[in-house]
């Protein structure tokens, strides 16, 4: 059974706290909207959090926070980095958890994120909505971002496999940014996965994209994985050289972030991109035989 309840977590007093015995999920309403807490009900957070940040509200200039957020694509400063310290508007329909911040005044985009959780397994539903309150229509993508607590390793399923000659054309890409190096000893480019740990004594930052066909993200942290799973749409544009799932990380995280496709949006019309999060749990660095079990089983 799902249970929602007000929370006072690290001096942010008005959070909400979403649990079902086996995960549990916190959401800021002081500020965001943000997911700043997710895991196993009385575990560790997967997701990172900046002490620097802890109970902060207001201001004028973009902080970092850490847990979860929604922005929309591609990036653009100042565009991209709306502060989000005011208050958030925090409704509850039932086991569904509703955040509704005000529209950006530099943007006209109204952000929502809505949270469903499963009444018994350790799953829920993230869904990111994006609404155009302007009086023209504006392209962008949904962009939801996942701050991973240090430590961790991101797993990137690669597409499929192939032979020559039979397949001439190439069947997947990947997205370099100028200060991706390849030969960094954080990456790992396996046959059918790419790797990228967080290491926080590592100096410089990396993020590359990918298109995600099978539209899964995983991030281990010890014994804990968390998985993202996300729809693609083939044929779709997408923002960043056509990726929809990007790492980025330096030495305090690492973000895994998923898109959605660039999107032509009318005035007072909305665009949703939904992400359904996974936690599973294994005794040791998950070994080639066991990455697929974990990151590209089918939620049912």
């Amino acid at each position: 059974m799902v249970k929602i309840e007000k929370v006072d977590y690290h001096g942010w007093k008005n959070s909400c706290r979403v649990s079902n015995g086996k995960i549990e999920l916190i959401a800021l309403t002081d500020a965001g909207p943000r997911i700043i807490h997710f895991g196993f009900d009385g575990g560790k957070n997967m997701f990172f959090v900046d002490p620097a940040t802890l109970g902060y509200t207001g201001g004028e200039e973009w902080k970092v926070y850490g847990g979860h957020r929604l922005w929309h694509a591609p990036e653009n400063d100042p565009r991209t980095y709306y502060p989000d310290n005011d208050p958030v508007a925090c409704e509850i329909e039932g086991d569904t958890l509703i955040l509704q911040p005000e529209a950006e005044t530099t943007t006209g985009i109204k952000k929502e994120i809505i949270v469903r959780m499963h009444p018994e397994e350790a799953r829920v539903d993230v869904e990111h909505r994006l609404t155009n309150t302007n009086l023209w229509t504006v392209e962008l993508a949904p962009w939801a971002l996942s701050v991973m607590a240090p430590g961790g390793r991101a797993i990137i399923p690669l597409p499929p496999k192939g032979t020559h000659p039979e397949h001439l054309l190439p069947n997947g890409n990947i997205t370099l940014w100028a200060y991706t190096d390849m030969a960094d000893p954080r990456w790992r480019w396996g046959t059918n996965f790419v790797f990228l740990d967080q290491d926080e004594s590592a100096a410089n930052p990396q993020k590359a994209g990918f298109f995600v066909e099978k539209g899964r993200a995983a991030y281990q942290n010890g014994e804990d994985v968390f998985i993202k799973h996300f729809r693609t749409e083939k044929g779709a544009k997408y923002p960043d050289r056509n990726v929809n799932v990007e790492l980025f990380t330096n030495a305090e995280m690492l973000e895994l972030e998923t898109l959605g496709p660039l999107t032509s949006i009318a005035p007072g019309k909305s665009v949703v991109h939904t992400e359904t999060w996974q936690m599973q749990r294994t005794t040791n660095a998950l070994t080639k035989e066991e990455i697929p079990d974990f990151v590209l089983q089918k939620i049912t």
